[in-house]
């Protein structure tokens, strides 16, 4: 192959750093569209992260696509808000019942299996499960 294209006027240096430049292109564009930590994220859409406190009691989180939010906190107040991807971190932004002045970031495992450790808002530590279906509650039936 290179042969026929040297005969057309391409020196095999050049020819090289084509194809070079060829695969790399593929390769990156194979990253870039393969996304990272949609995949993941992607499974709670429609689902439940429960967040489990040391006192027992527990947290909904539901994200939608798009980057709407919305929640129901240990204490039973509803919240709502916008999230986003960070790198491997999900942020929510409150926006009601007021637009809170921060933002919480935590990090997100690669898959959604079992259960994992983060920390909640307040500094304390939480265990956070996905559960299928909208519930509330631990022992909440799933809402459709």
């Amino acid at each position: 192959m290179f042969e026929e294209l040297a005969n057309h006027g391409l020196s095999l240096k050049r020819m090289k750093r084509l194809s070079t430049f060829f695969a790399l292109s593929f390769a990156a564009a194979a990253l870039l569209s393969a996304p990272a930590f949609a995949a993941p994220i992607e499974r709670a859409f429609g689902n439940t992260i429960q967040s489990t406190y040391p006192d027992g009691r527990q947290a909904e989180l539901w994200l939608q696509p798009g980057g709407a939010y919305q929640a129901k906190g240990r204490r039973g107040q509803d919240t709502s808000g916008r999230w986003r991807l960070s790198g491997s971190r999900l942020c929510l932004s409150q926006q009601r019942p007021f637009p809170a002045p921060i933002h919480y970031c935590t990090p997100i495992p690669d898959r959604f299996e079992g259960a994992w450790q983060a920390r909640a808002p307040t500094g304390e530590r939480i265990s956070v499960t996905l559960i299928d279906g909208h519930v509330v509650g631990r022992k909440g039936q799933p809402r459709r």
